[in-house]
């Protein structure tokens, strides 16, 4: 079963459901941090598609044009009811490309540190690669390679 087919409604054992898909968030992100320690993110390609979500969202988003903007991630702006429309206009041509496009995933809200309670949030997983691709690019992540 594809997680981007799940459907919650009829699963059974929501509780237990919910601690698998937390789980697997957290090690998606220890595994995607335990990379940045020893690839510099400029050399770093997180799926076949890159440059296309990268060009995709400088055309969605041209505000990510500026690597300080990619840098800072506000949650409240993403998740408001425009950014959620601007999100979902992004994502859909990826539907069918990126597994799992939906799934739950950690995001940094500040590439300049490391993932902790105050400065991690949840979003799909295209966002993630978005944003963090941008970052890579950008050189924003590089730092975590040469700690």
């Amino acid at each position: 079963m594809s997680l981007s087919t799940f459907n919650a409604e009829e699963a059974e054992n929501l509780d237990d459901i919910e601690k698998q898909f937390a789980v697997k968030a957290v090690t998606q992100a220890e595994t995607y941090w335990n990379l940045l320690t020893k690839i510099p993110g400029t050399k770093l390609k997180l799926t076949p598609y890159d440059d296309e979500i990268f060009e995709a969202l400088l055309k969605d988003f041209p505000e990510f044009e500026n690597p300080e903007y990619a840098s800072k991630i506000n949650e409240d702006e993403m998740k408001s009811l425009s950014g959620k429309e601007r999100w979902r206009k992004f994502m859909k041509p990826f539907e069918e490309k990126i597994d799992d496009f939906n799934f739950g995933t950690l995001l940094r809200t500040d590439s300049s540190k490391e993932y902790d309670q105050e400065g991690t949030i949840f979003v799909v997983r295209l966002q993630f690669y978005a944003i963090e691709i941008a970052r890579n690019k950008y050189g924003l992540n590089d730092w975590i390679s040469q700690k």
